[in-house]
């Protein structure tokens, strides 16, 4: 039964094809009865045309890279010490020569890094919390964290390594060890930890009051919502930074070799002493960076993402 009104062909069973205006029966509908996507002519030459900068981009890069090698290698080349720079810290014999036992004394500096790197978060993990402590009667403690931080901040490391691995086996105390690689391990910690336990100072008072105070009235005493709402959003928001600390770590454990550790740096130094020539240095800088590389593009993928989560509005 009808009123006399007749709906338009092709509407009544939902198969107008609106995006072509054909009408029912068009062989563009899928078989769930939806429409396949087909960009638009504009969308398409668009894309085209970033794809032709994007292109066009990174032969302008590549190009302006090659051209600046060139010069800097004309320029070098055809400086007036270059044969004698060449044959002092470019020779190739020293080179091969000094690269294994290079190699070898670099096991010591990564274990430094994994030992010392797991006690600075540590260390400076419990001197963050210490300064943020509440209430007067935790003044002292407080006072102390400070002043560790304030202290070894402001030594120079090297002068921190001297004193240590120096000037520790100079007391003769009885059970003390006079090792030079836990001397300078000790050393580095100390150091590094005063740096880290600033950086998770800096994560801990950057959570709002309020995550604290709702996990207060939740139920959690001070020690829970700090363990378990505070240190995980600070330890969090705050990687970027603490894998910075850990590539410079990297870098400074071959000042150990101040000490007689024969790690890279003082496997290069004897061959240095031995043929007077500075080769090894070379090899023993090139190895080092060879494996900051990597740890200093992981550090910039973590801290990209970490900005693009913040910018979509997702958890830091």
């Amino acid at each position: 039964m009808t009123d006399g009104w007749q709906e338009p062909a092709g509407v009544a069973d939902g198969r107008t094809d609106r995006r072509t205006g054909g009408g029912p029966g068009k062989d563009s509908a899928d078989g769930d009865g939806h429409d396949p996507y087909v960009p638009s002519p504009r969308r398409l030459e668009r894309e085209r045309h970033k794809r032709s900068r994007a292109r066009r981009a990174t032969a302008v890069a590549a190009l302006s890279t090659l051209a600046t090698a060139v010069v800097l290698y004309l320029v070098v080349v055809n400086a007036p010490g270059w044969p004698r720079t060449r044959e002092t810290f470019f020779d190739g014999r020293y080179a091969r020569e000094a690269l294994p036992k290079v190699l070898e004394g670099l096991w010591l500096n990564v274990r430094l890094l994994l030992v010392c790197g797991a006690a600075v978060l540590v260390l400076g993990m419990l001197i963050a919390v210490a300064r943020t402590l509440r209430g007067p009667v935790f003044f002292p403690v407080r006072a102390l964290a400070a002043a560790y931080t304030d202290f070894f901040r402001g030594l120079p490391l090297i002068i921190n390594l001297m004193i240590v691995v120096l000037g520790v086996p100079a007391l003769r105390l009885q059970g003390i060890t006079v090792d030079p690689v836990l001397l300078g391990g000790t050393a580095l910690t100390l150091t590094y930890s005063a740096y880290v336990a600033e950086v998770f100072r800096a994560g801990i008072e950057s959570v709002h009051p309020s995550q604290r105070a709702a996990a207060r009235s939740l139920g959690l005493s001070n020690r829970q919502a700090l363990r378990y709402v505070v240190l995980p959003q600070a330890v969090r928001r705050q990687v970027p930074p603490l894998l910075n600390d850990l590539v410079s770590l990297q870098k400074d454990t071959g000042l150990v070799s101040i000490g007689g550790a024969v790690d890279a740096v003082r496997a290069a130094d004897i061959i240095v002493g031995r043929s007077l020539n500075y080769t090894p240095y070379i090899v023993a800088g090139l190895v080092f960076v060879a494996l900051t590389i990597p740890m200093a593009r992981f550090t910039d993928w973590v801290t990209a993402r970490m900005d693009r989560r913040q910018a979509q509005g997702g958890n830091t």
